[in-house]
């Protein structure tokens, strides 16, 4: 049912730039329903970014250099449990007119060094801001998905910049094909069920 990274249990690819979808039986409330942007995967751990946890606070009055390229909502977002006072910052940006300070991750997104301006880096069409990360230890991302805790799907550009969070997992399941495509009919409220 679930798409993985090709290769053997012991030596999965690599899912960075790709998205990690919280499968159902995921009961690990960090991660309820979460799509997380990968941003690395290597043999020392891995680490993502999620997507669909909105916060309150506004980028304006925040980090306000960078309130002017905030893709909407314009708030920082929850980027995972782990180090929630730090920030980072994911951009698309037009390739033929960026600077330093942009680091691609995959073809137009790639994180930004907040301490540059957004004149400075050049080319930036959206950024999204985001406090703390989502880690996993040597073999333990890997171990989940032996388990099947995650989907591993490719990402959309616009995933990282989704004007509407709350929907991004029935979003992401739903343009899946096959057996995946079926959880967009999955209950928002399993209470409801």
């Amino acid at each position: 049912m679930s798409e993985q990274p090709s290769g053997d249990s012991l030596h999965p690819e690599s899912t960075r730039g790709r998205l990690l979808v919280a499968a159902p039986a995921l009961l690990d409330p960090n991660f309820d329903k979460t799509v997380v942007f990968m941003l690395e995967h290597s043999d020392e751990g891995a680490l993502g970014l999620v997507l669909n946890r909105p916060s309150e606070l506004p980028v304006a009055g925040t980090i306000d250099d960078w309130a002017s390229v905030a893709a909407a909502p314009p708030v920082l977002f929850v980027g995972g449990p782990v180090s929630s006072s730090s920030v980072i910052a994911m951009a698309t940006v037009a390739l033929d007119d960026v600077g330093e300070g942009w680091n691609e991750t995959v073809g137009r997104l790639g994180t930004v060094d907040l301490e540059s301006t957004p004149e400075e880096v050049g080319g930036i069409d959206r950024v999204r801001l985001f406090a703390g990360f989502a880690s996993w230890a040597p073999g333990q991302l890997e171990a989940e998905l032996v388990e099947q805790a995650w989907f591993v799907v490719d990402a959309e550009e616009d995933d990282v910049h989704t004007h509407d969070p709350d929907e991004l997992w029935w979003a992401v399941v739903g343009r899946q094909p096959g057996e995946l495509a079926r959880l967009r009919n999955y209950p928002r409220d399993a209470s409801h069920n």
